[in-house]
């Protein structure tokens, strides 16, 4: 039955990453090359954040997570184009991939680069950012590892930094524009372009 369950109902594609089930703890070894830092970019578009990360860290890995099939094969089809083996793409909701695919310590920096924003209060139960999924955060970075998180939305913003400090698990960072190599998505060119601000988050968990 599990082997049924974990079946795709359809070949996998070059650059997607299917791991071997989706219902335990993806092992290290299936998602880890030795000695290679892996980031996760969360809800990861149409891959141009991904894609250029890739490119400037030749060094590191770098996995999507995507939930709609159309942008997944997209994703996949510039990866396959481009040439790039240290980039892969995972269909799957966010939330469930942190809480239970990634392995523990096994994340070099986690990014959640303008997400759905829930403005609505009665919709503030749907943020991704919430004390339980930080927690999951937390659980999946390595000692040293860091959490980014950037939105156009200030009340967000503001929420993210609270449930932080209401944490408390996390060590915060300073974050400048021009701190490192960071990439705009196609979204903040299009919010900056409107004059709009971006507000980012930077946390890292701490080295026991």
């Amino acid at each position: 039955m599990e082997q049924v369950l974990n079946q795709l109902p359809r070949t996998a594609m070059a650059g997607e990453f299917v791991p071997e089930h989706y219902f335990r703890k993806i092992a290290p070894a299936e998602i880890l090359r030795d000695g290679r830092p892996l980031e996760i970019d969360l809800g990861c578009g149409d891959g141009s954040f991904l894609m250029e990360m890739a490119r400037h860290h030749h060094d590191r890995d770098f996995l999507g997570v995507e939930r709609l099939l159309g942008r997944v094969r997209k994703v996949c089809k510039k990866i396959s184009r481009a040439g790039l083996d240290n980039a892969r793409v995972l269909r799957l909701e966010s939330r469930y991939v942190v809480e239970w695919l990634l392995p523990q310590n096994s994340v070099s920096r986690l990014h959640l680069l303008c997400p759905d924003p829930w403005p609505k209060l009665r919709h503030h139960r749907r943020r991704l950012v919430n004390e339980d999924f930080l927690q999951t955060v937390r659980n999946a970075l390595q000692p040293g590892g860091e959490f980014l998180f950037m939105t156009d939305h200030e009340e967000y913003f503001q929420w993210a930094e609270e449930k932080v400090a209401s944490f408390g698990g996390f060590e915060r960072l300073t974050w400048q524009e021009d701190s490192f190599f960071y990439p705009k998505t196609d979204f903040q060119k299009l919010w900056e372009s409107e004059g709009k601000s971006m507000w980012r988050l930077r946390c890292r968990k701490p080295v026991d």
